[in-house]
């Protein structure tokens, strides 16, 4: 094989189905016409940055890295903003760029800047695979991207480079475990063992670890809060699960009231900008030790998170807590989110009634959600059995997310598609990606929360008691521009009309997008209850 048949090959061998992005003329095209021969189709993007979000939900929703395809020059600029967002939402992302050649250095000027200094200071690796061993070096860039955290890395390769024999696939080194440490297993147990009243605030690294946590939480019968990324770990179903954990104030009753505070996989990258405001013993349960934190624990267990839960399990005694306890703060959470506003749909209806008609058409999708106001409703009210139910930008929290994500989903799953919350703001960033669900038949209904604002922004400047200035814009007419390219459109202003809109994008086999009336009123009420 020639170095860019080595990479597939290494990639497909890890379980990468998808490439997406933009290509150049360069060694982008010989990814491209030997993608197929091994198992991967290339996803034709509207915009790197873009691409590159996909390639961040596809590696969530797989474990298998994600691939983002750039040409060089403007082509890396423009994926810049996912791969900040692979860095900080913890997703194995190889960024594959063209190269220029040594010879081709020596006289042009065009497009050039140093490639590798640009994504220095997001990826956690980069090399050329322009050694005398271009698949040990193409290996170990795989490898160091799946290990924790996981995060993205860059291959800078060049035509030249791409075409030169690379030899037969390496064998992968067996997979060891580290053996947990004695002392600090002992330590976390004396303080579970103290603890009458434990509460347990799951983050992004126990994703793969859901049945251990579980485990752990009945075994102690205490309520489990999670963070945006980790909805689904606990169940929403689950009589131990509460809502959501950002670092604001709506938690804090039921927080406030244990006497040891679990963090399970919780990376600090995933809290609110907020300071940590319980004087409670913390045992930190994680991959690794984090450099910077909201808060010092008082123990600490690192390592493979599953065997960290079960051996905790093995020796957990039930708490004080009762179901009646438990149910209470998940009630009071939940009421405190009520929608406060009128006209249009309210932001919680749009989301259960977008959960009953996925129902009703026996479809269980994946949901992508935007940064903005709207995601208070589409996290707290969409109800989850498993990991990864809900994609979102949290680390990065960026803006333009939901789209992408969403798509990468129903390609992933199109029996059951995907389903896309954003907000106008979010979606105007990456509209054009409708265009690549038409042609990629991608099962996704695009579901605009249409506000007229960046009504996140536009709460903080009127809480400033600042003039309306720089954060509101005519209404777009979404369901027009959805058609354009070639989805579906529907518009909605009454909850009536969003269910039949909902029931006829559940019927069609490809992508489409319903506009839906919102009056962001409400948005200030809920903004205060999480935040304080």
């Amino acid at each position: 094989m020639n170095t860019a048949e080595y990479l597939l090959a290494a990639l497909a061998r890890r379980g990468t189905k998808r490439i997406y992005g933009v290509p150049g003329g360069g060694s982008s095209l010989d990814i491209i016409a030997a993608a197929e021969r091994f198992g991967i189709r290339f996803i034709l993007a509207r915009h790197e940055g873009n691409a590159a979000m996909m390639a961040v939900a596809d590696a969530e929703i797989t474990g298998a890295p994600g691939v983002v395809l750039t040409t060089k020059g403007p082509g890396l600029m423009n994926a810049l903003n996912g791969i900040a967002c692979a860095a900080l939402e913890r997703a194995p992302v190889l960024l594959l760029t063209d190269g220029f050649t040594e010879k081709q250095l020596s006289y042009i000027t065009h497009q050039v800047f140093d490639q590798r200094n640009v994504s220095a200071e997001l990826v956690k690796g980069y090399t050329q695979a322009r050694s005398d061993s271009p698949a040990a070096e193409i290996e170990a860039l795989l490898d160091l991207a799946m290990q924790a955290p996981l995060g993205p890395v860059h291959l800078d390769l060049t035509s030249e480079a791409a075409r030169r024999p690379a030899g037969e696939l390496l064998a992968l080194p067996a997979k060891s475990e580290t053996p947990l440490d004695a002392g600090a297993l002992a330590q976390a147990r004396a303080m579970l063992a103290a603890a009458r009243k434990p509460v347990i605030l799951a983050g992004v690294e126990a994703m793969a670890a859901a049945e251990p946590l579980r485990a752990l939480v009945a075994a102690l019968g205490c309520p489990a809060l999670v963070t945006y990324k980790a909805k689904g770990v606990i169940a929403d179903a689950d009589p131990h699960f509460v809502g959501i954990f950002t670092g604001g104030s709506l938690e804090a009753p039921c927080v406030q009231e244990a006497d040891l505070i679990i963090l399970a996989g919780l990376d600090p990258v995933e809290l609110i900008l907020q300071p940590w405001r319980y004087q409670i013993p913390v045992l930190d349960i994680g991959l690794r030790a984090h450099p910077v934190h909201y808060v010092t624990p008082n123990a600490s267990l690192h390592g493979a998170l599953a065997p960290c839960f079960t051996a905790l399990t093995q020796s957990a005694q039930p708490s004080a807590w009762d179901g009646a306890m438990i149910a209470g703060h998940r009630d009071t959470m939940r009421a405190a989110l009520t929608w406060q506003g009128s006209g249009g749909v309210a932001p919680p209806r749009i989301v259960t009634l977008a959960q009953e008609a996925a129902r009703r058409a026996g479809r269980r999708p994946r949901i992508s959600v935007d940064a903005g106001a709207h995601m208070f409703s589409a996290t707290a009210f969409w109800e989850c059995m498993a990991p990864r139910d809900v994609l979102i930008s949290n680390g990065l929290a960026s803006m333009g997310f939901a789209l992408p994500a969403a798509l990468a989903a129903a390609l992933d799953n199109p029996a059951d598609g995907a389903i896309a919350f954003t907000g106008d703001g979010g979606l105007m960033m990456c509209v054009a990606e409708l265009a690549t669900a038409a042609e990629a038949a991608a099962p996704c209904i695009t579901i605009v929360f249409n506000d007229g604002a960046l009504s996140l922004i536009d709460i903080k400047q009127q809480q400033r008691q600042l003039p309306p200035e720089g954060v509101r814009w005519a209404r777009p007419d979404f369901a027009a521009i959805a058609e354009g390219f070639g989805a579906t459109g529907f518009r909605a202003s009454t909850e009536a009309e969003y269910i039949t809109a909902l029931d006829a994008a559940f019927a069609l086999k490809g992508p489409s997008l319903i506009d839906v009336t919102v009056d962001p009123a409400g948005y200030a009420a809920q903004l205060q209850a999480m935040r304080g």
